[in-house]
């Protein structure tokens, strides 16, 4: 496994992330999913408050407490449950913000988290507002680092220009190459790492049958999931090249990849083990599909 300072943060974080959304409900079979992933090398895993109205959190704060110290643990805020449970609204004002990291604190049993994100974000939002709460709280060191999580270009600029963040978790795949354009060249004249999720374009990439996804028709998609195809070999199939593509793009720091079973782990696993592409065959893989770009939120 290899690591990588995350932005300008002192978090070297795993190059395979641990996506914890998908965990399940049994807290005995995830501590021994989580148990297994640190010791095979992964030191970063990612939550959020909202994933299973805060039981997410419950889970991996019971499965790694006896290992806080050598793992980086990040969550986000900003989706605020409904009273009635019956779905969220967004709210990054300062005082959610500061009312949700202490119930995530104590859901985690920490008494710090590493990285703290924002969970989305538009361009009306107090954006000052929402950067003061971030800031406030690393000066009371019950966050080390913060970020956001958000794939809008002017939104991004924004925390860019006026905030210390340190990374940007974002959708990138080669079927999503939309951060290219202007996002990866921006955070990486800043030193802002990015978190990938999104790999495998759901399974587009790898063993999904092809369909539409984002501008892309799914004859496109079939063109890119066959070029994926044909890069991997006995040594690294579908999925590892598809990660590969990702682990290859010099502004992502980490691929968070959505973990559920062993098998899922172990494939993640074997894409860091297996062969990196070649410069010709990243380039071949690029060509396989026209490039994508944001259409919205520019």
């Amino acid at each position: 496994m290899q690591y990588h300072l995350l932005g300008k943060s002192d978090l070297a974080v795993s190059e395979i992330g641990f996506g914890c959304m998908s965990l399940g409900n049994d807290d005995a079979a995830n501590a021994s999913l989580l148990h297994h992933a640190c010791d095979q090398g992964i030191n970063f895993f990612d939550t959020a408050d909202l994933y299973e109205h805060g039981q997410n959190e419950i889970t991996i704060g019971k499965a790694l407490q006896d290992r806080r110290s050598s793992v980086i643990i990040a969550t986000k805020v900003g989706n605020q449950w409904k009273e009635d449970g019956s779905g969220w609204d967004w709210n990054p004002r300062k005082a959610y913000i500061m009312a949700a990291v202490e119930a995530s604190l104590q859901r985690l049993k920490t008494d710090y988290i590493d990285l703290y994100q924002l969970h989305g974000g538009t361009i009306d939002d107090p954006i000052e507002e929402t950067i003061e709460a971030f800031e406030t709280l690393q000066q009371q060191g019950k966050i080390r680092y913060y970020g956001i999580s958000s794939i809008r270009p002017n939104v991004i600029r924004e925390y860019v220009q006026r905030s210390g963040m340190v990374s940007v978790m974002m959708q990138y795949s080669l079927l999503d190459r939309r951060p290219e354009e202007t996002a990866f060249p921006l955070l990486l004249e800043n030193n802002i790492g990015v978190l990938a999720r999104g790999s495998v374009a759901k399974g587009l990439l790898v063993n999904k049958p092809a369909a539409p996804y984002l501008n892309y028709t799914a004859e496109e998609v079939s063109a890119a999931a066959a070029a994926v195809k044909a890069f991997s070999t006995a040594s690294r199939d579908a999925a590892q090249t598809a990660l590969q593509f990702v682990l290859q793009q010099p502004a992502v720091s980490s691929a968070v990849v959505g973990i559920r079973t062993t098998a899922q782990l172990e494939d993640a696993l074997r894409a860091v083990k297996s062969a990196a592409l070649l410069p010709d065959e990243i380039k071949k893989l690029q060509q396989a599909v026209t490039i994508n770009t944001y259409d919205q939120h520019r």
